[in-house]
Order: structure tokens, then C-alpha cells, then sequence
């Protein structure tokens, strides 16, 4: 299994169309002697062969090869509500990068970029692109911030999601009551009024007030 990921992965990386021979030494896989191998590889959905020129190719997702063409895929998949992957079409076309900034700088695509390191990340046609007769401005950097904030915001949900969570909800955590003390209705603290008694003393005193001596004179 590890000999056929090797080969296809090869033929994916080299982007031409190479002979069985060829591709067999330069991996050094056994795809002309081992025919289970061999078989295996040709049924592989992303392998074509071309019986005319007995070739053998790589299926990538889109086939342009300049940067017109480039220009209508973007177009294409961005008019059916998308943006294209940029490392998806360096797969397809090893200078498709340097095209979309190309492209980026002529004003026909927007691109938006990672935060960390400002790579290219996702490239969207420019529908609102100024010409000649209708004039206009460049879409500025405050566009691209935008767009850039809305693709990250459906990533995290959407990733958030496959996680079962979501993406305005938080975990809310309930303290549990103290151990030893029983559940019950919260009993307000009133003020009541002290009064203090001495089983040893009779008569009228009172001893929550202040004590005045008789009046000896009265006697």
C-alpha cells in the first residue's frame, strides 16, 4: 500500500504525464513486475491513461495551465458561491500562485491571507472590478479584512460544530452546595432585641439599661 501512495503521490508532484517504465525507476516501486501493484494504480480514482500515448497522469481538480483560464475558474467557482483553496490550485499548477498575485495586483481577484504569516489562503473573483467605461475604485484592504473575517467566522463555526459545540454558547459550570449542610429555604437575618436575665437577681432592675444609684436623700 505504502509503494502505490508513493507512486501516486509522485506523479501528483511531478504535474506531467509519465511513461509506466519511467515512473516505476524514478519511485522505485514494482509497478512492471508486481501485478496486483499494478493493477491497484490503474484502478486508482485519480490516475488516467492515455492508451494513445501509453501515459499515465494525475487527475487534478481543475486542468488550467496559464492565467486566463486560471481567471475563468476563479470566476466560475466563485459565481456558484466560493472561493477557491490557493494550495488547491498550486496542485493543479505550480505557478498559479504567482498568477493569483497577478491577477490580485491587475484588481480581477480578491485574496485572502492568514493572520500569522499573511500566506494566501482563499482567492475569490472580483465582481466589482473597476474598468474603462464604468470607472470606479480598487477594492481597499478594508474589503479584504472583511472578507477574510467572514471566511474565518464560518470555518470556526463550522469546526466548532463537528465538535458538538457552538460557537455563542459557553459551558456553564454550577458549584455544588457545601458538603454537611442540607438543602432548604435561605432564612433572613432580623435584629432582635436582647435582653438579659440573671435568675440571681429580683426586683424591677433592668439590665439592658444603664444603672443610676438611688438618691440616698429621699431615705
Amino acid at each position: 500500500m505504502t509503494q502505490l501512495v508513493y507512486a501516486v503521490d509522485h506523479l501528483k508532484s511531478n504535474g506531467n504525464p509519465m511513461r509506466l517504465q519511467e515512473l516505476a525507476i524514478v519511485t522505485d516501486t514494482p509497478l512492471m513486475s508486481d501485478p496486483t501493484l499494478l493493477e491497484k494504480f490503474k484502478a486508482h480514482d485519480r490516475i488516467v491513461h492515455d492508451p494513445k500515448t501509453d501515459l499515465y497522469s494525475y487527475r487534478h481538480d481543475y486542468t488550467f495551465k496559464n492565467k486566463a483560464s486560471l481567471l475563468t475558474e476563479i470566476q466560475r467557482k466563485t459565481q456558484n458561491g466560493g472561493g477557491i483553496s490557493v494550495r488547491l490550485l498550486k496542485e493543479s499548477w505550480k505557478e498559479a500562485p504567482q498568477a493569483v498575485e497577478e491577477l490580485e495586483k491587475e484588481g480581477d481577484v480578491l485574496v485572502t491571507r492568514t493572520m500569522k504569516d499573511g500566506h494566501m489562503r482563499l482567492v475569490f473573483w472580483n465582481e466589482i472590478r473597476p474598468d474603462e467605461e464604468s470607472g470606479g475604485m480598487r477594492v481597499e484592504q478594508g474589503m479584504y479584512d472583511l472578507i477574510f473575517l467572514a471566511v474565518s467566522l464560518i470555518l470556526a463555526t463550522v469546526s466548532l460544530a463537528s465538535e458538538g459545540l457552538q460557537a455563542t454558547a459557553a459551558e456553564t459550570v454550577i458549584p455544588k452546595p457545601p458538603a454537611g449542610k442540607k438543602k432548604g429555604k435561605k432564612i433572613g437575618t432580623r435584629q432582635r432585641q436582647s435582653r438579659i436575665t440573671n435568675v440571681h437577681l429580683k426586683g424591677d432592675i433592668d439590665l439592658t439599661k444603664d444603672y443610676v444609684a438611688p438618691d440616698s436623700s429621699k431615705k
